[in-house]
């Protein structure tokens, strides 16, 4: 006689034969997911459509007129000037960060992180006014200091990589103290143990850590510098060629007849580029939070 293990009735009698209910959470990522198709989504294939279309036939004609001529002069100019800013904007911010972090005055701490938040937002029109009626050509300090008659002039390259300095220096403030805040005491009581030196302390435990923050940071320095249209319309007009300046004026109709679509391609350049800034930047901050865990 043999006797069955009651192991092998009990899901029958316990369950019923009933299956699970399939979580249905993921409904309330729907509107997110529309929300993202429609400001995100749509505009792309609008400027994919528009790129690649010459005279209602499929061309690739837009894209080789926007990588030529005054568009490719005007795609470097942007690169240099986002470049330029995002070097001087990071090591300068990266040394007023460390000067705030090691204060002792708290108040002082407070002060420059709430500035610095207000300033990195501050940009387009007003920043632009800001500026002219500063340092423009009859400015408070220009006609104060008589920076006129010795040839300053707010209207290049160079006066416009300085009003770009005004909200990227403190951008970087933003990024980097965080990451000075984890550096841990212990590290450098380690390495002054071992005989090290400030320098050493900082070129071989200091530096290696903030290295994936600090990277970060210019690649965000360059994207925004590189996509700021508002503050150099403003203030250069067509005196220093971007990009940006370029596609809006493609957009005002100042192109040949039938290369309207111009604009789109040199759209589409610069979501590239915003792609390839975004995608050397999200490892190096997720790099960057395993060092400072």
């Amino acid at each position: 006689m043999t006797v069955q293990s009651p192991v092998h009735t009990a899901p029958a009698a316990a369950g019923g034969g009933s299956r699970p209910k399939k979580s249905k959470s993921w409904l309330a990522t729907v509107p997110l997911l529309a929300f993202v198709v429609l400001v995100f989504g749509v505009p792309l294939v609008i400027i994919l459509g528009g790129t690649f279309s010459r005279e209602g036939t499929l061309s690739a004609a837009n894209v080789t007129d926007s990588l030529q001529g005054a568009y490719l002069t005007a795609l470097l100019g942007s690169v240099k000037l986002s470049a330029l800013v995002a070097v001087v904007g990071a090591l300068l911010g990266t040394f007023l960060a460390q000067a705030v972090v090691t204060s002792r005055f708290r108040l002082l701490r407070e002060a420059v992180l709430t500035a610095s938040g207000v300033l990195s937002n501050f940009g387009g029109i007003p920043l632009a006014f800001a500026w002219i009626a500063t340092l423009g050509n009859s400015g408070v300090v220009t006609s104060a200091l008589g920076l006129d008659s010795a040839g300053w002039s707010l209207y290049n390259f160079w006066g416009l990589a300085l009003v770009y300095l005004y909200f990227s220096i403190p951008l970087m403030v933003v990024v980097v103290v965080p990451a000075l805040d984890g550096l841990r005491p212990q590290w450098r009581e380690a390495a002054q143990n071992n005989g090290a030196n400030t320098w050493q302390y900082w070129r071989h435990v200091g530096i290696p850590v903030l290295t994936p923050t600090l990277l970060g940071g210019v690649v965000l320095l360059f994207g925004g510098a590189f996509a700021a249209y508002a503050t150099a319309a403003a203030m250069v007009g067509g005196t220093v060629p971007l990009v940006t300046l370029q596609i809006a004026n493609a957009l005002s109709g100042n192109v040949l007849i039938g290369h309207e679509n111009v604009a789109l391609a040199l759209s589409l350049d610069m979501i590239v580029v915003a792609g390839l800034v975004m995608a050397v930047y999200l490892p190096l901050q997720r790099r960057s939070a395993r060092w400072l865990r």
